[in-house]
């Protein structure tokens, strides 16, 4: 079993949106989350792709990562994901080869198979493409292509992106990517932060499945955490109730941005919504110091996992740049 102080931890930005700051103060947050996680001693800062949701500013993924990457100077800097389902994989190479072209060795490329979006959505982002989900395998071959050194009589290139070898994970909630990362010998990132119950079956078929390959000789597995530490026990439940507020309203599908916290979320859901909102917030990591500390030990005896990317959506900045701070005291104490 490996110990704490041997995995790398790794951030996963949603950039979240309050309704009294808007989206530029959340992408300024964002930034500033970087350069101080980045000095805490974190191996990667991603963000994802999400449209069409209020509360979640990281819709131009590949824009925000310049910025990101530009404003940072040694973190690896990277997309958890972006769904290629929404995108030709052509634009995606161009994209990502042009930024590990202007920030070389620190380009992370995070690939999700489901579109992301409701339907109406992905028809706006897509127009004429199908975008299916079950062209997956092939799109990642693609794009897999265009990263890759020129081929003899390949008509297509990305430019840039030809022989940038940017580094690709697959990313999954479901059984498919773990399939398909092992039988490609690529890094798998499970999506545990919101989908915890099929995380040990996922990480089972990504090692039975694995076969070695040019990317990697053994598996690679990094696990998502959602992240609400503080100094007490007492004050992480007290500001952990605002992620139980916006995943509640995910559940109702109403707006996602974020409410301050709460004493009591008595009277703000239903039984059967707190136990989904508890379903989904399975392995969270909620607690003081001494807790945390607990629960990471928990979590590796039973994942081994390599990495461990955490999200932490806390309503204030300051409260959510703490709560990183203690997880690396913690992870490195």
């Amino acid at each position: 079993m490996k110990r704490l102080a041997d995995v790398k931890i790794s951030t996963l930005d949603l950039v979240p949106v309050r309704e009294d700051k808007g989206p530029a103060e959340s992408l300024r947050n964002s930034l500033d989350l970087a350069q101080h996680v980045e000095k805490w001693g974190y191996n990667r800062f991603w963000v994802a792709e999400h449209h069409n949701m209020d509360g979640i500013a990281s819709s131009a993924t590949s824009v925000l990562l310049a910025y990101l990457a530009g404003g940072t100077s040694t973190i690896r800097v990277g997309s958890g994901g972006v769904m290629l389902p929404n995108h030709a994989p052509l634009v995606i190479a161009e994209q990502f080869g042009t930024l590990a072209s202007l920030y070389p060795g620190r380009i992370d490329l995070g690939l999700g198979r489901a579109p992301g979006s409701d339907q109406m959505t992905a028809r706006a982002l897509r127009r004429e493409r199908s975008g299916s989900a079950d062209d997956f395998p092939d799109d990642v071959a693609e794009l897999m292509s265009y990263l890759g050194p020129r081929q003899p009589h390949q008509r297509v290139i990305a430019v840039p992106g030809t022989n940038t070898n940017v580094p690709i994970w697959l990313l999954g909630s479901s059984l498919f990517s773990a399939q398909l990362a092992g039988q490609r010998g690529l890094p798998y990132a499970f999506a545990s932060h919101f989908a915890p119950r099929f995380m040990h079956e996922a990480i089972r078929v990504y090692r039975n499945h694995f076969q070695p390959s040019a990317v990697l000789d053994k598996p690679y597995v990094m696990l998502g955490v959602p992240l609400a530490a503080a100094d007490t026990d007492e004050r992480a439940e007290y500001l952990a109730t605002s992620v139980y507020q916006r995943i509640l309203s995910l559940i109702r599908g109403q707006s996602l941005m974020q409410k301050p916290p709460v004493e009591s979320m008595n009277g703000l859901w239903l039984p059967h919504e707190r136990e989904a909102v508890m379903d989904f917030f399975g392995i969270a990591m909620v607690g003081g110091p001494e807790k945390i500390r607990a629960k990471l030990d928990v979590l590796l005896e039973q994942t081994d996992a390599d990495e461990l990317i955490f999200t932490c959506d806390m309503y204030e900045h300051a409260d959510r740049l703490r709560s990183y701070e203690i997880l690396a005291q913690v992870a490195r104490g």
